[in-house]
């Protein structure tokens, strides 16, 4: 007789990667910038938007998806990279903030960084999983920057969210191609209880960031 078991799984180790940027003349622990992009895109992309928007005293960790895919670019086919997959997306979310999490304490325990002074910043598909990151972790950044991207779909339902504490940021447009104007503004609309300190700003552009979105990120980043 068949015994079919199914989703039986062992633990495996994989490798997360991520690229820091530490100031020159660095001599204390300073703020972190923790950059995360979205679909289909890669560390480096992130990390060239991160230094043109974070402050010269800011260390920068621009960290990369683990779900690697092919995309289409120019008439070619580039490897990309993605947060979530549609198979057991719970491992996903959990996998993004065990990495931020690792990241915090390796750079604060070598004394690189000042853990009152961590910024979340993520474009796209990054935005509702660092949402989700610091509803479960409240207290942990000093600011959460989103641009032109989701908010948690269980928001509402989840015992284990707490109102963010920190500065939310969140900068959407338009004329976005994924996510039409309503749609934001509902989720404008959702995030505020869940946000006491929440700024909505929206922008005549389509799914991107653009450069009067990285004007006002480097002030809210100097403000702050």
């Amino acid at each position: 007789m068949e015994n079919l078991q199914t989703d039986l799984s062992f633990t495996a180790e994989i490798r997360l990667y991520y690229d820091l940027l530490i100031p020159e003349n660095n001599t204390e622990p300073a703020p972190l910038l923790i950059a995360v992009h979205g679909y289909g895109a890669h560390k480096r992309y992130m990390m060239r938007e991160a230094k043109l928007i974070a402050p010269e005293n800011f260390v920068i960790a621009s960290i990369q998806a683990p779900h690697q895919h092919y995309r289409e670019a120019d008439g070619t086919f580039k490897v990309g990279f993605g947060w979530l997959s549609d198979y057991k997306p719970e491992e996903s979310v959990s996998l993004h903030q065990n990495f931020i999490s690792q990241l915090i304490q390796k750079l604060s325990g070598e004394k690189v960084i000042d853990r009152s002074r961590i910024f979340l910043y993520g474009f796209s598909q990054a935005c509702a999983l660092n949402f989700r990151c610091a509803l479960a972790n409240p207290n942990l950044f000093r600011g959460v920057l989103a641009v032109c991207g989701g908010i948690p779909g269980d928001l509402e339902n989840r015992q284990d969210y707490s109102p963010i504490q920190s500065e939310v940021l969140f900068l959407y447009s338009d004329q976005d191609e994924f996510y039409p104007l309503e749609k934001y503004e509902g989720f404008c609309e959702r995030l505020k209880p869940f946000a006491p300190n929440l700024t909505t700003k929206r922008f005549s552009a389509k799914h991107e960031i653009t450069d009067e979105m990285r004007r006002d990120i480097r002030s809210f980043l100097a403000q702050k």
